[in-house]
C-alpha cells in the first residue's frame, strides 16, 4: 500500500536539488571549455587532469534532473487533467526552446565555426551572413573529417526538447491510465525495498549501458537517441512515481550514507579506468571494459540515492531564496552555455593565468545568469520566452529578498 499522507503539495528538498543540479551543470560546462573532450569552443591550453573531476558528476547529473523533473510533473498532474498538463508544459517549454534555437544558441555555433576556421588555415568555411545561413540551414559548415554543423540546432536545449516529449508521452498514458502515478509509486515501493533499492536500478542502467550505448551512444538529436531515451524517460517516470511516496523517501534517507560510500568507490574505479585508457592506447581488456559498463551505473544510481537521501534529510525548508532560485534556474539554464562560449572565446585571447581566467569565467557566467533573470522577469512580453509565463507581475517586479 502506498503512503502519501505526510507529503506536501511541494517537496522543498527536490526544489533545492534541482537548483543545485543546474548550478553544477553550469560549472560542468565551464569545465568543458578546458577539458580535452570535444566541445563548441576550446581553451588553447587543455587541462588533461580535469578529466577525473568532470567524471565525478558526468554519470548522474542529467539523469537526476530528469528524475526531479518527473517528480515536479507529478505534483502538476495530480491537480489537473492530462490536456491541461500538456498545455501548461507547452506554454512553459516551447517558447523558450524556439527562442533559444533562433536567438540564444546561434552565437555558440558562430564561435564554433570561427575557432574551426582559425585552427584550419585555408579552409573554405566562412561566417559571412552567419545568422541567415544558420537559420536557413545553408551554412554548409563541414570539417575535413566529414562532420558537419547542422543548423538550426538546440545544443544544450536538448534537455528541454526531451522534457517536453516525455511530458507528451506521460500525458498520453494518463489519458488511458489516470492513476498511473499511484501505480508506478506502488510498483517502485515494492521493487525498491532492501537491497532492491540498489540492485534493480543498477542492473537496468548496466544493461542499457551494455546493449544500447555501444550501438547508439548519445546524440541528443531526439529521433536517433535510444540509449538516452531509455535512461532519461525511465528516470522521468520513476521521479513521477516516487514524488509522493513517504516510504521511498524514508528508504532514501536511510540509505544515504551507504549510497555515498558506494558512489565514491565506483567513481574512483570509473575515473581510474577512463584515465588509464584515455586516448587510443592502451586498449582495455574486453572483460574489464564490460565490467565498467556496470561500474558506471553504480556511480550514477548510488550518487542519485545519496543526493535524494541527504536532500530529504536536510533540505526540507523553503523560503524566499528557494522561491527566487526555483523561478530563476530556467532562465539560468537558457543563457548559461552561450555566456560561457562567448566569454571563454574572448578571455582566451587575453593571455591571463589560467586559474584567473577560469575564475573570471565562472563568476561572469553566474553574474550574467542572475542579471539576465533580473531583467527578463520584469518584462511581461519577454518572460514567456524565458519560461516565466506563470510568474505573477507583482512577484516579477519585486526585488529579491533572501530572508
Amino acid at each position: 500500500m502506498t503512503s502519501t499522507a505526510s507529503i506536501p503539495d511541494r517537496r522543498h528538498d527536490l526544489d533545492w536539488i534541482r537548483v543545485g543540479a543546474f548550478f553544477l551543470l553550469i560549472l560542468y560546462h565551464v569545465g568543458m571549455f578546458y577539458v580535452p573532450w570535444d566541445w563548441h569552443v576550446k581553451s588553447p591550453h587543455p587541462v588533461e587532469v580535469l578529466e577525473p573531476v568532470m567524471l565525478l558528476t558526468n554519470p548522474w547529473r542529467l539523469t537526476l534532473l530528469f528524475l526531479v523533473s518527473g517528480a515536479a510533473t507529478r505534483f502538476m498532474a495530480d491537480k489537473t487533467t492530462a490536456g491541461r498538463l500538456t498545455k501548461a508544459r507547452a506554454a512553459r517549454l516551447l517558447p523558450p526552446l524556439l527562442f533559444a534555437m533562433v536567438v540564444i544558441v546561434p552565437p555558440q555555433s558562430y564561435y564554433q565555426v570561427v575557432e574551426y576556421i582559425a585552427a584550419h588555415p585555408g579552409t573554405p568555411l566562412t561566417v559571412d551572413h552567419f545568422w541567415t545561413r544558420y537559420i536557413t540551414a545553408s551554412g554548409h559548415w563541414c570539417g575535413t573529417d566529414g562532420k558537419c554543423l547542422i543548423t538550426p540546432t538546440w545544443n544544450h536545449m536538448w534537455f528541454v526538447a526531451y522534457l517536453f516529449v516525455y511530458t507528451l508521452a506521460l500525458a498520453g498514458l494518463l489519458l488511458i491510465w489516470r492513476r498511473l502515478g499511484e501505480h508506478i509509486q506502488a510498483g517502485a515501493e515494492r521493487a525498491l525495498n532492501g537491497l532492491g533499492l540498489f540492485i534493480w536500478p543498477i542492473l537496468f542502467l548496466g544493461l542499457m549501458r551494455t546493449w544500447l550505448y555501444p550501438r547508439f551512444g548519445e546524440t541528443h538529436a531526439l529521433i536517433d537517441d535510444p540509449y538516452v531515451h531509455a535512461v532519461s524517460f525511465s528516470a522521468f517516470l520513476l521521479g513521477f512515481g516516487l514524488a509522493k511516496s513517504e516510504a521511498l523517501r524514508d528508504r532514501l534517507v536511510a540509505a544515504r550514507w551507504p549510497a555515498l560510500v558506494l558512489a565514491l568507490m565506483a567513481y574512483i574505479g570509473w575515473a581510474s579506468f577512463v584515465w588509464t585508457y584515455r586516448g587510443e592506447t592502451p586498449v582495455p581488456p574486453p572483460g574489464l571494459k564490460e565490467a565498467m559498463r556496470f561500474v558506471h551505473p553504480v556511480e550514477a544510481w548510488c550518487a542519485i540515492v545519496a543526493i535524494l537521501g541527504f536532500g530529504a534529510k536536510h533540505l526540507n525548508r523553503g523560503g524566499a531564496a528557494l522561491r527566487y532560485l526555483t523561478l530563476g534556474v530556467f532562465p539560468f539554464y537558457l543563457v548559461h552555455q552561450t555566456l560561457i562560449v562567448v566569454m571563454a572565446h574572448h578571455l582566451a585571447k587575453l593571455g591571463l593565468p589560467q586559474p584567473l581566467e577560469a575564475l573570471i569565467l565562472i563568476v561572469a557566467t553566474f553574474a550574467g545568469c542572475f542579471a539576465t533573470y533580473e531583467i527578463v522577469r520584469r518584462i511581461p512580453g519577454v518572460r514567456i520566452l524565458f519560461g516565466l509565463k506563470g510568474q505573477p507581475a507583482a512577484e516579477a517586479n519585486r526585488p529579491p529578498a533572501f530572508a
